[in-house]
């Protein structure tokens, strides 16, 4: 597959200062990743305002998601959003607390852990993540407009090639 290059990118004018500067450096890696790193920046915008259109921050949106997409009936151990949302044990009751305060979430005995307790998705929670997701699938659709279906895909493996050997070191560690 090749790519035309309509138009030169501030990662262009960039890696041609550092091959001017430092020729005795292969600077290869900031086209691929500088691209990467600049695109993050646009995409975490995006993300904070559609989730701040539903009232809602980042911390929220990734509970509440990881209970709507545990499905029927949307709930999970509070050990289970742990590893779903990577924080600290803290962190997460905290998170759940303040979830629960805004009527998002409930907590009831684990009828299998009489020390344990589930976390469940509410209807106004259900509500609030179904809409802020949608949005935030709008937004990156528009962030990936100037690539067709096909380049999409080709982009989408590409970056899962490059990602899984991070994802497995990740899932390795204590």
């Amino acid at each position: 597959m090749t790519f035309s290059r309509p138009v030169e990118d501030e990662v262009d004018r960039l890696v041609a200062a550092w091959r001017q500067e430092r020729p005795d450096l292969d600077v290869t890696p900031l086209e691929v990743l500088s691209r990467v790193s600049r695109l993050s920046r646009h995409l975490e915008r995006e993300r904070r305002a559609a989730f701040a259109s539903h009232d809602m921050e980042s911390w929220e949106f990734d509970v509440l998601t990881a209970l709507r997409r545990a499905g029927e009936p949307y709930e999970l151990s509070p050990g289970a959003l742990l590893r779903a949302t990577l924080v600290t044990s803290g962190t997460m009751t905290n998170r759940i607390d303040r979830l629960a305060a805004g009527g998002l979430v409930t907590r009831r005995p684990d009828p299998e852990d009489r020390r344990g307790v589930l976390v469940r998705l509410t209807p106004a929670g259900m509500h609030r993540v179904d809409a802020a997701f949608a949005d935030l699938l709008r937004r990156e659709r528009e962030l990936l407009a100037g690539l067709d279906q096909h380049e999409q895909k080709a982009l989408a493996a590409l970056l899962r090639t490059l990602l899984i050997p991070f994802d497995a070191s990740d899932a390795a560690a204590p």
